[in-house]
């Protein structure tokens, strides 16, 4: 496992998947169903066994193959550039959505591997091709070969009708054993600000999840699928009763996107920035508790703007659902289909409105095809774009900046091992003047100094 695996130890987890305090548990809209207590003894000993029987077949392993290169250790010890080709191997689970045998896991389950093959619950085996692997989510949609017959599935429940405290199952291949059922309950709901994505909103439960169930099945009492296990918090890498799970919402929305022949998965935005409400923002603007964020930046032109979303105004929810932080609002916008329109909750000079805003793809080409390779100087072996908003959204930066980011990176070039660039880092100033243009950052010599966005920090790397 990858963003699974989260977990050597304290400070490896925190700084895999952000820390784990300052993840919040927002209110969703959710049905108002009735739940019982088990009363008696005999209830007490009921068992999951009938959900097991129809959930089970439909969970698969996953055991996927690849070649990468390396560095050779040898030859770096006398300063030479030796490549190495290295085996390298991934176990996990998955999910049988489409009986024709489409199946869903984890997308960095079969990240950089070239052969793939799935096997059922009943010991067959088929060998797997990836449709559409989604970084954004960590989901990724495969299609078995030389399928047959109907296979069996598990529904994709994305109705959101769950509540905290409900028993789940969570179904996968743990440590590579082989299918295995563990279950514990929901523990939280639409966990942002995880440190797993930047527009997720997870499941939070204490079924234990261990390394190998990756892309496995969350399942609810009715044999439903609500979610995909994806990542863990522990100190030790095996369970600890904090496991996240992606919700069956955006597991939807990337099979969707795979089985319309998508070869990528296309988010709408709002063209909105803001902060979380803090007790002390909450305190001066009257507010009864902390809730929602304030809008900091609004793209011009944007969804938000032409809505009559302004800079001061608290987002707090979304069709309902309300919003916390800026990942909150990430997911409730880029789970709904682009042209569609969402009722945006404000609150502005002490009164709630409700502005309708028609949410739409971001502006720009994220393609790279037109990088500028530079071959010389201290930027040596990085693709340059002049940044956009698309562009920007596709490789992990912010929409708002301006600049130029990094499409790619070569190990081996003086970007990477002199400077320490990174896929998707932007670059906004030169020497203290801002930067708009690829060519501004050819040839660089010794001494220049970059200010340097990555993610939310900024700082300065020196060409040395």
């Amino acid at each position: 496992m990858k963003t699974s695996t989260i977990a050597l130890a304290l400070a490896a987890s925190l700084a895999a998947c952000g820390q784990p305090n300052s993840s919040k548990a927002q209110d969703g809209v959710f049905a108002d169903m009735n739940r019982v207590v088990p009363g008696d003894a005999s209830s007490m000993k009921a068992s999951f066994s009938p959900v097991v029987r129809e959930a089970a077949p439909a969970v698969v392993n996953i055991a996927a193959r690849g070649v990468r290169q390396t560095q050779d250790p040898f030859w770096s010890m006398f300063g030479y550039n030796a490549q190495r080709q290295q085996q390298v191997g991934s176990v996990g689970s998955g999910v049988i959505v489409r009986p024709e045998g489409v199946v869903v896991t984890n997308a960095h389950v079969v990240e950089g591997m070239q052969e793939i093959k799935v096997v059922l619950n009943d010991r067959r085996e088929f060998a797997a091709r990836v449709v559409l692997a989604d970084t954004r989510s960590d989901i990724a949609v495969l299609q078995l070969e030389g399928v047959g017959e109907r296979l069996p599935t598990l529904q994709i429940d994305d109705r959101e009708e769950q509540q905290v405290g409900d028993l789940v199952l969570a179904i996968g291949n743990p440590f590579g054993v082989g299918q295995t059922v563990t279950n514990g309950i929901i523990s939280a709901l639409n966990r942002t600000d995880t440190g797993i994505t930047d527009s997720g909103s997870f499941i939070q439960t204490d079924a234990a999840i261990n390394p190998g169930n990756s892309g496995g099945a969350l399942v609810d009492m009715d044999g439903d699928l609500i979610g995909i296990n994806t990542a863990i918090f522990s100190r030790s890498g095996t369970s600890a009763g904090v496991g996240f799970a992606t919700p069956a919402a955006t597991v939807r929305r990337v099979v969707d996107s795979a089985v319309g022949g998508a070869t990528a998965v296309v988010r709408p935005w709002l063209g909105v920035k803001g902060d979380t409400v803090s007790g002390d923002i909450a305190r001066s603007l009257g507010l009864e508790r902390p809730q929602g964020i304030v809008v900091t930046e609004v793209y011009r032109g944007g969804p938000g703007d032409r809505a009559g979303i302004e800079e001061g105004d608290v987002i707090t929810a979304v069709d309902g659902a309300e919003i916390n932080d800026q990942g909150g609002l990430n997911y409730r916008v880029g789970n709904q289909e682009p042209n569609s329109t969402v009722q945006v909750s404000v609150l502005r000079d002490g009164r709630t409105e409700t502005l309708n805003a028609r949410v739409q793809t971001l502006p720009g080409d994220a393609s790279i095809d037109g990088a500028t390779v530079i071959q010389q100087g201290g930027l040596s072996g990085a693709q340059v774009l002049g940044l956009n908003p698309a562009l920007a959204d596709s490789l992990g930066g912010d929409p708002f900046l301006s600049g130029v980011i990094i499409g790619r990176v070569d190990p081996r070039g003086y970007a990477a091992r002199g400077v320490g660039l990174r896929r998707g880092d932007v670059i906004v100033e030169l020497n203290g003047r801002a930067v708009s243009a690829p060519q501004q950052l050819v040839n660089l010599q010794r001494g220049a100094q970059l200010t340097v966005q990555r993610g939310n920090q900024r700082g300065i790397l020196v060409v040395r």
